[in-house]
């Protein structure tokens, strides 16, 4: 994602979600501040279920944010909020500064027919439609005539690498190529807003890195904004602009996949970092500072480039690297002495392990 300022599209705001016999009466408006962790410890006790703890965060228009946690950590809960498949116990949500909380029933499902796009675990592909019935079936919803929906249904069965299998039936389809046709209904509508949760963890691993792949390339292309879930960590770092990690219902940290890994928030996230090898997910330019007057070498390298990638042009004698601004910024300075640096400490974690 682009340094540049962006706009906020989607924006969460202390959002909780408690299951029990009277959640309501744990929040009211009478002014006085709750305190997350002693409402959450009360809640328990007290035979309720706090499934998401004072959620807050933005995410910028444009942006991959990805929510992860192990099984039971909040984070489908708390995409299912976010489109008020489940409806939160309290807070805000925002979409393009509109509350979500206060549209009504026929507004929100307005709001999902065309600004939202939703790609579940399960493919939940109509079995007795073809892929083209299947990706213009959202269309339909909408109301939109025959040859407008076929059209475009074929153009994102197309995008999604499905071509010439229009006629086919789910049944006649690998679970990847399920999975691409899940991906294209989603699209069809040409949401603004794309929710995935777990859209890959029911598949192999070789299909799921390829489908990894698929998302990024769709991505380049379309320039979504997209939570996504998940709960493998090396998925997460791959796809996320930014990430949250989430624990017994609460956000623990929010960052970059390098701010994550160079500064976990305590020893919980630490520990779940610690295999994600640093040289593959730290970048060129996280490590980059500005050249203050310095001569820029005429070595350049990509800001997305990954500091494994640059070992071998460092153990040829190359000793810094010009990184291009985005934009209008101006031009960065890698040295090598920031790129080593993460090679030692990447090397002290190994002997830890």
């Amino acid at each position: 994602m682009s340094k540049a300022v962006r706009e906020i599209k989607l924006a969460c705001r202390n959002v909780w979600k408690v299951y029990g016999r009277r959640p309501a009466y744990y929040f009211d408006s009478r002014g006085y501040i709750i305190e997350p962790d002693v409402l959450a410890e009360r809640l328990r006790a007290e035979a309720h279920l706090p499934a998401v703890v004072d959620a807050t965060f933005e995410v910028a228009t444009g942006e991959i944010f990805v929510i992860m946690g192990l099984s039971g950590s909040g984070k489908s809960t708390l995409v299912r909020c976010l489109s008020r498949l489940v409806e939160p116990s309290a807070g805000e949500i925002l979409l393009d500064g509109r509350d979500l909380s206060k549209v009504s029933g026929k507004e929100l499902i307005e709001l999902r027919r065309h600004a939202m796009g939703m790609v579940f675990q399960n493919f939940g592909l109509l079995p007795h439609l073809t892929i083209l019935g299947n990706v213009a079936f959202p269309l339909k919803i909408q109301g939109k005539p025959v040859k407008e929906r076929e059209a475009r249904a074929r153009e994102m069965i197309a995008l999604v690498g499905l071509e010439g299998r229009e006629t086919s039936f789910p049944h006649q389809l690998s679970g990847g190529q399920q999975q691409r046709v899940g991906i294209a209904r989603s699209l069809a509508v040409g949401p603004e807003l794309w929710f995935l949760d777990e859209p890959f963890s029911a598949l192999d691993p070789l299909i799921r890195r390829q489908m990894q792949d698929e998302f990024l390339r769709l991505q380049r292309m379309l320039q979504k904004t997209i939570v996504f879930i998940t709960h493998d960590m090396a998925e997460a770092f791959r796809l996320a602009d930014r990430l949250a990690i989430m624990r017994a219902g609460k956000i623990v940290q929010i960052g970059r996949p390098a701010d994550i890994v160079l500064n976990p928030a305590d020893d919980y996230v630490a520990q779940f970092t610690e295999d994600m090898p640093l040289l593959r997910v730290i970048k060129a330019g996280d490590l980059a500072a500005p050249a203050n007057g310095a001569t820029m070498p005429d070595e350049s390298v990509a800001a997305g480039a990954s500091l494994e990638d640059l070992i071998p042009r460092l153990a040829s004698g190359i000793g810094a690297f010009t990184v291009p601004g985005e934009g209008a910024s101006p031009p960065r300075l890698l040295g090598a002495g920031s790129v080593l640096a993460v090679l030692e400490r990447e090397q002290k974690r190994r002997t830890r392990l």
